[in-house]
């Protein structure tokens, strides 16, 4: 599903910073991956190139098999929209739409019909357990069902890449770990390929599969058996 083949990035400045050296990684489809390793690391350098929100400076990207260094700034843009959801740190919340204006709007970028954007918004918002909040404004939230939102925006379109950017760092302990589970059982229920950069340990350890990177390298890769309850 996402494959890497000597991947370098980098920055160009006073000097030049590589952020990632060489990189040569696959991931199946419906695999659930987390990305740990220090501050610095090259770690969310390497969930925006695979989002194609940046291009590497060397090496090639291929996501469900398209090469994603061939496509144009506008060809790329479709496939971020079509293929690859984003989740967020900070939420990226529009303030002043409301949670359904928020779900809806990246299918208004697509296109659909308003009674088809409006019936998959208010699905997901069930599915994220915020029905009853179709109307609120984000500051009308708490941090967690900001998270939620985002994420339902993030699966607007069913996307089978579901990129995930310390999707609970800015929450706290119960709330992250409610976070954690939803994005689990979405994964089960949907089958999206999922990666998650994070500095918990603990959500690292919920995934099957960690990799981690130091220095623009990975430097390990861990296959784990879990047991889900």
């Amino acid at each position: 599903m996402i494959h890497l083949q000597g991947v370098t990035k980098q920055f160009a400045g006073k000097r030049r910073v590589t952020a990632l050296e060489r990189v040569d990684l696959h991931i199946a489809r419906g695999e659930m991956v987390s990305i740990v390793g220090p501050s610095g690391s090259g770690k969310s350098t390497l969930l925006n190139l695979i989002g194609g929100l940046d291009r590497p400076t060397e090496g090639e990207i291929k996501i469900d098999g398209q090469a994603l260094s061939v496509l144009s700034d506008d060809e790329l843009t479709r496939v971020r929209r079509d293929k690859i959801g984003f989740i967020f740190q900070f939420f990226n919340l529009l303030p002043t739409l409301s949670c359904l204006e928020n779900v809806s709007l990246p299918l208004h970028l697509r296109g659909w019909p308003r009674k088809k954007i409006d019936e998959r918004a208010r699905e997901l918002l069930d599915l994220v357990q915020l029905g009853a909040r179709l109307e609120h404004l984000p500051d009308e939230l708490s941090g967690g069902e900001r998270q939620r939102v985002a994420i339902a925006r993030a699966l607007s379109v069913f996307p089978p890449v579901l990129l995930a950017d310390e999707p609970t760092g800015n929450l706290d302990t119960h709330t992250g770990a409610e976070i954690l589970k939803l994005i689990h059982d979405l994964h089960d229920r949907l089958g999206a390929t999922v990666l998650i950069v994070t500095h918990d340990a603990a959500v690292a350890e919920s995934c099957p599969r960690t990799i981690g990177i130091r220095d623009g390298r990975i430097v390990t890769d861990v296959h784990r058996e879990l047991l889900r309850k």
